[in-house]
Protein backbone atom coordinates (compact mmCIF):
# COMPACT_ATOMS: atom_id res chain seq x y z
CA UNK A 1 0.00 0.00 0.00
CA UNK A 2 1.10 3.32 -0.54
CA UNK A 3 1.58 5.90 2.36
CA UNK A 4 1.79 9.82 3.11
CA UNK A 5 4.43 9.97 5.67
CA UNK A 6 6.50 7.07 4.69
CA UNK A 7 8.66 5.61 2.00
CA UNK A 8 8.71 2.28 1.91
CA UNK A 9 10.65 -0.24 -0.59
CA UNK A 10 11.66 -3.78 -1.00
CA UNK A 11 15.48 -4.78 -2.13
CA UNK A 12 17.61 -7.53 -1.72
CA UNK A 13 15.30 -9.01 1.05
CA UNK A 14 15.35 -5.87 3.18
CA UNK A 15 12.43 -3.56 3.81
CA UNK A 16 13.12 0.29 3.66
CA UNK A 17 11.10 2.44 5.90
CA UNK A 18 11.66 5.94 5.48
CA UNK A 19 9.57 8.27 7.69
CA UNK A 20 9.23 11.08 5.19
CA UNK A 21 8.74 15.00 7.00
CA UNK A 22 12.14 15.95 6.60
CA UNK A 23 10.23 19.64 6.51
CA UNK A 24 9.19 19.00 10.42
CA UNK A 25 12.49 16.75 10.90
CA UNK A 26 10.46 13.92 10.84
CA UNK A 27 8.47 14.37 13.91
CA UNK A 28 5.57 11.94 14.55
CA UNK A 29 2.18 12.86 14.28
CA UNK A 30 -0.33 10.65 14.65
CA UNK A 31 -0.93 9.29 11.02
CA UNK A 32 2.64 8.92 11.35
CA UNK A 33 2.58 6.75 14.11
CA UNK A 34 -0.06 4.37 12.62
CA UNK A 35 1.56 4.36 9.19
CA UNK A 36 4.72 2.74 10.69
CA UNK A 37 2.56 -0.04 12.53
CA UNK A 38 0.94 -0.52 9.09
CA UNK A 39 4.25 -0.77 7.41
CA UNK A 40 6.00 -2.86 9.66
CA UNK A 41 2.92 -5.49 9.79
CA UNK A 42 3.31 -5.04 5.88
CA UNK A 43 6.88 -5.86 6.17
CA UNK A 44 6.38 -9.13 8.55
CA UNK A 45 3.71 -10.42 6.14
CA UNK A 46 5.74 -10.34 3.17
CA UNK A 47 7.52 -13.86 2.57
CA UNK A 48 10.26 -11.59 0.72
CA UNK A 49 11.74 -9.45 3.34
CA UNK A 50 14.23 -10.97 5.98
CA UNK A 51 14.81 -7.67 7.64
CA UNK A 52 13.52 -4.59 8.39
CA UNK A 53 15.32 -1.11 8.54
CA UNK A 54 13.32 2.37 9.81
CA UNK A 55 15.15 5.85 9.22
CA UNK A 56 14.81 8.91 8.59
CA UNK A 57 14.27 11.38 5.64
CA UNK A 58 17.93 13.93 5.12
CA UNK A 59 20.55 14.23 7.07
CA UNK A 60 19.72 16.03 9.87
CA UNK A 61 16.87 14.30 11.79
CA UNK A 62 15.83 10.58 12.31
CA UNK A 63 12.64 11.50 14.30
CA UNK A 64 12.94 14.81 16.18
CA UNK A 65 9.85 13.67 18.42
CA UNK A 66 6.38 13.87 18.72
CA UNK A 67 4.24 16.65 16.71
CA UNK A 68 3.70 19.08 19.21
CA UNK A 69 0.79 20.59 17.55
CA UNK A 70 -1.29 17.14 17.73
CA UNK A 71 -1.22 17.76 21.71
CA UNK A 72 -2.99 21.23 22.07
CA UNK A 73 -6.69 20.93 22.96
CA UNK A 74 -6.69 17.53 24.10
CA UNK A 75 -8.44 16.12 27.59
CA UNK A 76 -6.91 13.30 29.77
CA UNK A 77 -8.80 10.52 28.23
CA UNK A 78 -7.63 11.71 24.11
CA UNK A 79 -3.88 12.20 25.67
CA UNK A 80 -4.31 8.75 27.31
CA UNK A 81 -5.16 7.45 23.94
CA UNK A 82 -2.32 9.30 22.10
CA UNK A 83 -0.11 7.50 24.07
CA UNK A 84 -1.48 4.23 24.19
CA UNK A 85 -1.40 3.99 20.03
CA UNK A 86 1.98 5.14 20.48
CA UNK A 87 2.82 2.27 22.54
CA UNK A 88 0.87 -0.03 20.74
CA UNK A 89 2.50 0.87 17.47
CA UNK A 90 6.09 0.41 19.03
CA UNK A 91 5.39 -2.88 20.26
CA UNK A 92 4.63 -4.29 16.75
CA UNK A 93 8.27 -3.44 16.30
CA UNK A 94 9.66 -4.81 19.68
CA UNK A 95 7.48 -8.04 18.94
CA UNK A 96 8.27 -8.19 15.21
CA UNK A 97 9.87 -11.92 14.49
CA UNK A 98 11.80 -10.42 11.92
CA UNK A 99 14.81 -8.39 13.35
CA UNK A 100 13.96 -3.95 13.16
CA UNK A 101 17.29 -1.94 12.69
CA UNK A 102 17.08 1.42 13.42
CA UNK A 103 19.46 3.46 11.29
CA UNK A 104 20.14 7.23 13.13
CA UNK A 105 20.13 9.50 11.05
CA UNK A 106 20.24 12.60 13.49
CA UNK A 107 18.24 14.03 15.96
CA UNK A 108 16.22 11.07 18.01
CA UNK A 109 14.62 13.33 20.60
CA UNK A 110 11.08 11.94 22.76
CA UNK A 111 8.99 9.90 20.50
CA UNK A 112 12.65 9.33 18.07
CA UNK A 113 14.70 7.89 20.81
CA UNK A 114 11.64 5.90 21.98
CA UNK A 115 11.08 5.13 18.39
CA UNK A 116 14.85 4.00 17.79
CA UNK A 117 14.79 2.15 21.49
CA UNK A 118 12.06 -0.21 20.21
CA UNK A 119 14.06 -1.29 17.54
CA UNK A 120 16.29 -4.70 18.03
CA UNK A 121 19.42 -3.26 17.08
CA UNK A 122 20.22 0.44 16.33
CA UNK A 123 23.21 2.00 14.06
CA UNK A 124 24.21 5.56 14.73
CA UNK A 125 25.42 8.44 12.35
CA UNK A 126 28.35 10.92 13.97
CA UNK A 127 25.84 13.28 14.21
CA UNK A 128 22.85 11.31 16.16
CA UNK A 129 21.30 13.21 19.23
CA UNK A 130 19.62 11.13 21.80
CA UNK A 131 17.58 12.22 24.54
CA UNK A 132 13.57 12.32 26.35
CA UNK A 133 13.43 16.28 26.66
CA UNK A 134 9.71 15.90 27.69
CA UNK A 135 9.55 17.03 30.56
CA UNK A 136 9.94 20.43 29.44
CA UNK A 137 6.61 20.41 28.14
CA UNK A 138 5.34 19.21 31.75
CA UNK A 139 4.99 15.64 30.67
CA UNK A 140 6.75 12.85 30.15
CA UNK A 141 8.29 10.20 27.78
CA UNK A 142 4.75 7.77 26.78
CA UNK A 143 5.60 5.73 23.96
CA UNK A 144 7.46 3.39 25.99
CA UNK A 145 10.54 5.83 27.08
CA UNK A 146 10.31 5.77 30.62
CA UNK A 147 10.78 1.63 30.36
CA UNK A 148 13.25 1.07 27.54
CA UNK A 149 15.51 3.37 28.28
CA UNK A 150 15.71 1.94 31.73
CA UNK A 151 16.52 -1.48 30.20
CA UNK A 152 18.98 -0.22 28.02
CA UNK A 153 21.50 1.60 29.86
CA UNK A 154 20.06 1.26 33.43
CA UNK A 155 18.41 3.58 35.93
CA UNK A 156 20.14 5.72 37.45
CA UNK A 157 21.35 7.16 33.78
CA UNK A 158 17.93 6.88 32.29
CA UNK A 159 16.25 8.96 35.33
CA UNK A 160 19.02 11.47 34.95
CA UNK A 161 18.12 12.07 31.37
CA UNK A 162 14.44 11.97 31.70
CA UNK A 163 14.39 14.63 34.55
CA UNK A 164 17.69 16.95 33.02
CA UNK A 165 16.75 16.36 29.05
CA UNK A 166 19.57 16.29 28.59
CA UNK A 167 20.62 15.24 24.87
CA UNK A 168 24.09 12.15 24.17
CA UNK A 169 25.80 12.03 21.22
CA UNK A 170 26.54 9.20 19.39
CA UNK A 171 29.56 8.37 21.31
CA UNK A 172 28.06 8.59 24.77
CA UNK A 173 25.37 6.63 23.09
CA UNK A 174 27.61 3.84 22.22
CA UNK A 175 29.69 4.20 25.71
CA UNK A 176 26.06 3.43 27.57
CA UNK A 177 25.01 0.71 24.81
CA UNK A 178 21.98 2.66 23.62
CA UNK A 179 22.84 2.11 20.08
CA UNK A 180 25.49 -0.84 18.56
CA UNK A 181 27.92 0.88 16.35
CA UNK A 182 28.33 4.55 15.51
CA UNK A 183 29.54 5.54 11.65
CA UNK A 184 30.30 8.34 9.98
CA UNK A 185 27.40 9.95 8.23
CA UNK A 186 28.44 8.33 4.98
CA UNK A 187 28.99 5.30 6.01
CA UNK A 188 25.17 4.56 7.91
CA UNK A 189 23.01 2.96 5.73
CA UNK A 190 25.98 0.86 4.18
CA UNK A 191 27.02 -0.32 7.82
CA UNK A 192 23.20 -0.83 8.83
CA UNK A 193 22.91 -3.23 5.33
CA UNK A 194 26.28 -5.04 6.37
CA UNK A 195 24.83 -5.77 9.17
CA UNK A 196 21.12 -6.62 7.93
CA UNK A 197 23.30 -9.21 5.53
CA UNK A 198 24.95 -11.05 8.39
CA UNK A 199 21.94 -11.14 10.16
CA UNK A 200 20.36 -12.78 6.58
CA UNK A 201 23.00 -15.53 6.65
CA UNK A 202 21.34 -17.02 9.55
CA UNK A 203 18.24 -19.10 10.28
CA UNK A 204 15.37 -17.13 9.97
CA UNK A 205 12.99 -19.35 12.67
CA UNK A 206 15.82 -19.30 15.08
CA UNK A 207 16.36 -15.41 15.15
CA UNK A 208 12.86 -15.62 15.47
CA UNK A 209 13.73 -17.25 18.45
CA UNK A 210 16.19 -15.21 19.91
CA UNK A 211 13.95 -11.94 19.98
CA UNK A 212 11.24 -13.70 21.49
CA UNK A 213 13.21 -15.48 24.93
CA UNK A 214 15.11 -11.70 24.79
CA UNK A 215 11.83 -10.15 24.60
CA UNK A 216 10.49 -12.60 27.36
CA UNK A 217 13.41 -11.84 29.66
CA UNK A 218 11.86 -8.20 30.62
CA UNK A 219 7.98 -9.75 30.34
CA UNK A 220 6.75 -11.04 33.39
CA UNK A 221 7.19 -14.34 32.17
CA UNK A 222 9.24 -17.21 32.77
CA UNK A 223 11.92 -16.93 30.25
CA UNK A 224 13.63 -19.64 30.50
CA UNK A 225 10.83 -21.85 29.96
CA UNK A 226 10.70 -19.85 26.88
CA UNK A 227 13.75 -20.92 26.19
CA UNK A 228 12.72 -24.60 26.50
CA UNK A 229 10.07 -24.31 24.40
CA UNK A 230 12.12 -22.07 21.39
CA UNK A 231 14.77 -24.40 21.51
CA UNK A 232 12.60 -27.64 21.56
CA UNK A 233 10.56 -25.91 18.57
CA UNK A 234 13.99 -25.23 16.43
CA UNK A 235 14.61 -29.06 16.42
CA UNK A 236 11.70 -29.82 14.03
CA UNK A 237 12.67 -27.07 11.70
CA UNK A 238 14.26 -28.17 8.35
CA UNK A 239 16.85 -25.39 9.12
CA UNK A 240 18.21 -26.98 12.14
CA UNK A 241 18.90 -30.66 9.57
CA UNK A 242 20.74 -28.26 7.34
CA UNK A 243 22.49 -26.18 9.71
CA UNK A 244 24.13 -29.46 11.47
CA UNK A 245 24.38 -31.10 7.94
CA UNK A 246 26.55 -27.74 6.51
CA UNK A 247 28.69 -28.05 9.80
CA UNK A 248 29.57 -31.76 9.44
CA UNK A 249 29.99 -30.84 5.41
CA UNK A 250 32.40 -27.56 6.42
CA UNK A 251 29.99 -25.41 4.27
CA UNK A 252 27.76 -22.66 5.07
CA UNK A 253 23.99 -22.92 5.38
CA UNK A 254 21.38 -22.53 3.03
CA UNK A 255 18.66 -21.60 5.29
CA UNK A 256 14.69 -21.50 4.03
CA UNK A 257 13.18 -20.13 7.47
CA UNK A 258 11.35 -23.20 7.81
Amino acid sequence: MSFQNLIYKVENNQATITINRPDKLNALNALTVQEISVAVKQAIADSEVRIIILTGAGEKSFVAGADISEFEGLNEEQSRALAQAGQDAFFVIENSPKPVIAAVNGFALGGGCELAMACHLRVAAENARFGQPEVKLGLIPAYGGTQRLTKLIGKTKALELMITTDMINASEALQLGLVNYVVPQAELMNKTHELASKIMKQAPLAVAGVIRCVNDFYKQVNGFQSEVEVFGKCFKTEDNKEGVAAFKEKRNPVFKGK
